[in-house]
């Protein structure tokens, strides 16, 4: 029964995680479309779409993990260790869902090149993610 959760555990977290590595380019469209005079009205409607789909695979990824915690046990320091990066992910989501709302209020004023370098900053999260879970290092 445990593999079916830990199943749909990964399964939830690649379509969150898909979802935190693409809003970040949708901003950099945003920004560069209004720059340009571009209609980016398609844009405010993806990103809230987007973060409303992210955010209930963010919940099922977490209810799917604490099942397996639950069930496997807290047992090591690696998943202390996940779970702070985990954390810092969960962080991350919230700082996209402050930029929906500017982008939403007409406020978004970073620059194209600010959200590619935003962009990045899951994957130096999501590294040592998988590091701790398949590593097991302490």
């Amino acid at each position: 029964m445990f593999l079916w959760i830990k199943l749909l555990h990964i399964l939830a977290m690649t379509s969150w995680m898909a979802g935190i590595f693409y809003l970040p380019r949708i901003y950099v469209h945003y920004v560069e479309g209004r720059v340009a005079g571009q209609d980016v009205a398609r844009l405010e409607i993806m990103a809230r779409k987007l973060f409303g789909f992210m955010t209930l695979m963010a919940l099922l990824t977490l209810i799917f993990g604490l099942w397996l915690w639950l069930g496997y046990g807290f047992r090591g320091g690696w998943i202390h260790a996940k779970l702070l990066f985990v954390g810092f992910l969960i962080g991350y989501h919230g700082w996209c869902f402050s930029y929906l709302k500017r982008m939403q209020a007409g406020k978004l004023t970073q620059s194209g090149r600010y959200f590619r370098l935003f962009n990045e900053l899951p994957l130096l999260i999501f590294i040592p993610i998988l590091y701790f879970v398949l590593m097991k290092p302490f």
